[in-house]
């Protein structure tokens, strides 16, 4: 039996994701000619048509899909397999590639990451920022080794340890009169004065859980593409929101004239690292987990 070679399936994974054969072949250092045979080269072998080709574009098929996804899995096989021999001599070393989730990795990596170099100091560490939907694909795919996000998250398939709980804090302008003194009613707010993120961030389901809102007319139709410009509209007294502990002695809240007030115990998200099922470093990966959770109990 005859089968493809590491270099094929490495130019297919990349043909997949950028969907034109020069990105691609940019993209594996090579020229665009070679990286075309190797492409029809791995259809001969294959017996089976992995893209359509014309003029202006190129697309995988249906079967193509398919084989890039299990390219994927075999190619990080392959890595895995030389970091796992590496591993045996030292814990946490080799490349390690770790998705996390933009509400996260501002907040919680500066305070740990200079902690993990010198504890870990054969770790090379390759950082993905994205929301979760992405990376948790990544995580599946192949394309991560592991994610730092927030729960509850519907997940499926993989370990999920739980490191540590972020409590939420009502932020508003210090002069705002929405809420007055140490004391606010949520029920009391009125319609379109809490501002949240956008749809895909899963700390707008987050907040929505924490605030246990009776009636959704309080939430502003205009939602914040990230933190920082959620932070500016309170800051500018459009309304108040609510803004996960681990954010709040960040640069985020510097030169604002925002206050935050503590909410319920319940209030909070669950910080958690996850690893797909069955994994080979399953133990290393619940060595980082402690880790992060020692580092954030000192801090």
């Amino acid at each position: 039996m005859h089968l493809p070679t590491i270099k094929q399936l490495r130019y297919f994974v990349a043909l997949d994701r950028h969907e034109h054969f020069g990105k691609a072949a940019q993209a594996c250092f090579v020229s665009q000619s070679a990286f075309s045979t190797a492409i029809r080269e791995l259809e001969t072998l294959l017996g089976i048509r992995l893209v359509d080709r014309t003029n202006k574009r190129v697309t995988v098929t249906a079967s193509g899909r398919e084989i890039a996804n299990q390219a994927r899995v075999c190619l990080n096989d392959l890595e895995q397999l030389v970091t796992m021999a590496q591993a045996h001599h030292n814990p946490l070393s080799g490349r390690l590639r770790l998705g996390v989730i933009p509400t996260i990795a501002p907040f919680l990596l500066p305070g740990i990451l200079p902690a993990l170099r010198t504890e870990f100091p054969d770790l090379k560490l390759y950082l993905h920022e994205d929301l979760s939907q992405r990376i948790y694909a990544m995580l599946v795919n192949g394309e991560l080794d592991l994610i730092l996000m927030a729960l509850p998250y519907t997940l499926r398939g993989v370990v999920v340890m739980d490191l540590f709980a972020d409590p939420f804090h009502l932020a508003c302008c210090s002069h705002s009169k929405l809420v007055q003194g140490d004391r606010y009613d949520l029920e009391s707010l009125p319609s379109e004065s809490i501002l949240l993120l956008e749809d895909g961030h899963c700390l707008r389901d987050h907040a929505l859980a924490a605030c246990d809102l009776r009636s959704p007319e309080q939430v502003s139709p205009f939602a914040a593409s990230s933190l920082l410009t959620l932070v500016e509209m309170v800051d500018a007294d459009l309304g108040v929101t609510y803004l996960p502990e681990m954010a709040l002695n960040s640069a985020l809240l510097s030169n604002t004239l925002i206050r935050t007030l503590p909410m319920t115990e319940n209030s909070a998200r669950r910080i958690s690292l996850v690893w797909r099922q069955g994994s080979a470093f399953d133990e290393h990966f619940r060595l980082l987990g402690r880790f992060i959770q020692e580092q954030h109990a000192a801090r």
